[in-house]
Formats: structure tokens, sequence, C-alpha cells
């Protein structure tokens, strides 16, 4: 990136914070098999609590975008990690599916502060021509958190220690995070306290098209994310070991993709129009991924194979959302632009996960990535309204 290098300390610091925060989130994602086993849930209760902390995210978001835009990014980033350092020693303690429910919903309200505070960190610091490679970068964060996720809770913890002590580790490590971001990051002040103007968010139809792309994307994206070691170890046969280790691969193909989307579109010149084609063409390779995981007899290296693959595309898209919705509205309505938009994919994983896991237990986990092949499908199709409107 041809950046100053001011700027790029500036970005890997918001990266860095990414990562930590990611971890702390998803930590409840990668550890839905160590539920399943030590807490007796079913698929269907699994997808209840993956519910749960959407719900506790989306429900927070549009007051973090408030907080974002009116008093900057740098308090919001630091009471965030703090909150997910908290929230996450209290997945790893709850004893039962009402407790791990609850602090879910804590996790993902705390975890709220991520996409508003972020973006706008990057929007204020970064220029148009190289912010979508910047988005893809931070983005990275989120990849790179969750596989860091995956092979400390799932993968390590549970062989050297108690099952749950990676949850306790993680929110250990954010607590130390947030110290040292307090004193490293200056951020940018913030403007003026006011309500989100959702009502002139409507009225620009392509951020509208972009966000019900989102929430049918986001319907996949966070099922993907929520079922990956179950589908592993119990519809392929995987060990939990070995689970982990291809939901790890999966973050790391999402980082890939976020990286190179966000290239690509700076390739094509930047911008709303450059950043929707790309998108277009991720997201279409993501719906046929998933159909091949609906495909019967699938091998084990093949499963493994597809499922890391999948990371690219639908893990791998929302930098360049981000970067594209950012570039359809004003630098000052950043945070609230993005909390709709936050709001959006959260929307869509409201209903899916509990939906696939009753798949999983009704039918086969193959029904269940049918589903989210044609959920992706029809996000595919607002992506493409996208396209239509920016030209």
């Amino acid at each position: 990136m041809s950046e100053s290098p001011r700027t790029a300390v500036h970005v890997a610091l918001v990266t860095g914070w990414q990562v930590v925060a990611s971890t702390c989130f998803y930590a409840l994602f990668a550890g839905t098999t160590l539920f399943r086993e030590y807490l007796g849930l079913s698929p269907f209760l699994v997808g209840v609590v993956v519910t749960a902390a959407t719900l506790g995210y989306t429900l927070a978001l549009f007051p973090v975008g408030a907080a974002v835009d009116g008093a900057g990014e740098r308090p919001v980033l630091i009471g965030g990690l703090i909150a997910l350092a908290a929230s996450v020693v209290g997945v790893g303690l709850a004893g039962g599916v009402v407790g791990l429910a609850l602090a879910a919903g804590c996790l993902g309200a705390a975890y709220a502060t991520a996409m508003p505070a972020t973006n706008r960190a990057i929007v204020t610091a970064v220029p148009e021509g190289t912010r979508g490679r910047a988005m893809g970068l931070k983005q990275v964060g989120v990849t790179a958190g969750s596989g860091l996720a995956a092979v400390l809770v799932v993968s390590v913890a549970p062989t050297v220690g108690p099952w749950n002590g990676g949850f306790l580790a993680v929110g250990a490590a954010a607590l130390v995070v947030a110290a040292a971001f307090a004193v490293g990051y200056r951020g940018t002040p913030g403007g003026e306290w006011r309500l989100p103007d959702v009502r002139g968010l409507r009225r620009n139809r392509a951020y509208v098209a972009l966000s019900a792309g989102g929430f049918f994307l986001g319907a996949a994206l966070f099922t993907t994310v929520g079922y990956t070691t179950l589908y592993l170890t119990e519809a392929v046969g995987v060990s939990v070991a070995l689970a982990g280790l291809g939901f790890a691969a999966m973050q790391v193909t999402g980082s890939a993709g976020r990286v190179v989307a966000g290239w690509l579109a700076d390739r094509l010149g930047g911008g709303a129009r450059a950043n929707a084609t790309v998108l277009l063409g991720q997201a279409l390779l993501g719906v046929g991924l998933l159909a091949v995981l609906a495909a019967p007899g699938l091998s084990r290296p093949t499963a493994l194979a597809v499922v890391s693959l999948v990371g690219a595309t639908i893990l791998g898209f929302t930098g360049l959302y981000y970067a594209c919705m950012t570039a359809l509205v004003p630098t000052e309505e950043v945070g609230a632009a993005t909390a709709g938009g936050q709001t959006a994919l959260n929307a869509g994983a409201l209903l899916a996960p509990p939906a696939f896991g009753w798949l999983a237990d009704t039918t086969s986990y193959r029904a269940g990535w049918l589903l989210l092949a044609v959920v992706a499908l029809a996000g595919t199709a607002a992506i493409a309204v996208v396209v239509r409107q920016t030209r």
C-alpha cells in the first residue's frame, strides 16, 4: 500500500484491535462443539445460543453508531474491548443453556462496538484510493481472530487443561490489550451527537440494496461460522481437534479473500462501483461452494477443502461490503451507516442458525447447506442491483 508510515501504523493498530475483539466474539462460534459435548446442547439449542449473541449484537448497533459519530472511535474501542473480555469469560463459566445464552447476548452487545468504530478509524485516516485494501486488511482481523479462537478454544485448551480454559485465557488477553490500546491509540475527535438519520439512509437506493444483500449474505456467514465445527465432527466424521483446524483454515482463506478482493477493487479504480462489482463475483463463487457442501458423499479431504474455500467467499466478503457502504455515505454518517449495514447482516443471522440446526436435527446437514446456498443466491441478486445503481 502506498500510504504514509503513520497511516500504515494506524491501520495496523486498528487491525490488531479487530483481531483481539474477534477472538473474543468468535470463541463462542468456534466452541459450539464443546457446548454440545460438555453442556449437552442439541444443534437446535446451539442455534438459539448463536441467535442470542446476534440479537445482542443487533440491538446495540445503532446506539454504538451514534456514540462513534458523537464521541469518536477511541473511547468506544477501549470500552468495547473491556466489555468483550468480561463477556467471553462469562461464556466460559456458564453452566447451562440459560446462562450461556445470557452471556452470549452480552458478548454480542460488546462486539457491536467493532464495525462502527473501526470503519470510522479507517475512513478518517486512509485516502479513498487505497481504502479498499485498508478496509480489507482491517477485516482480516475478523477472520484472523476467528481462526485464533478456534485453535485456542477448541484445538489447544481442552487438550492441556479444562474444556473452558480457552475462553478464560482469551478474556485475560483482551484486558491486557485494552490497556495497551488505551496508551497507544489516539484516534480522531467525534462530531455531533444525534440520532441516526435512518430516513436519509432509506432514500439512498444503492445503500438500501447493499443492506438487503447484507441481510442474506450475513445469514449465510453467521450460520456457516456457527455450524462448521459441528458439521465436520458429526457429518464428516473428523476429530474435534481436526475440526478446529478446519475452522481455522476457513478463517485464513477468509483473510486472504478480504485482502485480495480489496486489492482487485482498488485496481478497478476504487469507490462504490468497483467494490460492488468485485463483491458480486465473490458472492457468486460462495453460492456455488455452499451448493457443493449440499452434495452427497463428500469425502473428508474434499469437505475440508470446500470449507476452506467457503472462507474466501462467504466469510471474505465483508471488507468490500463495508468499503462499498462507506463510499455511499458522507464521512460524518459512517457510524450510523455501518450500524445499519451491520444490523442488516445480523438480522439475517437471527433466523438462519436455528433453521439450519432444525434441518440438521430432522433431515441432514446437506439440507442446511442447500438452504444457505439459496439464501446466498438472494443476496447475490441484491448486490447485482447495487452494481446497476452505481453506474
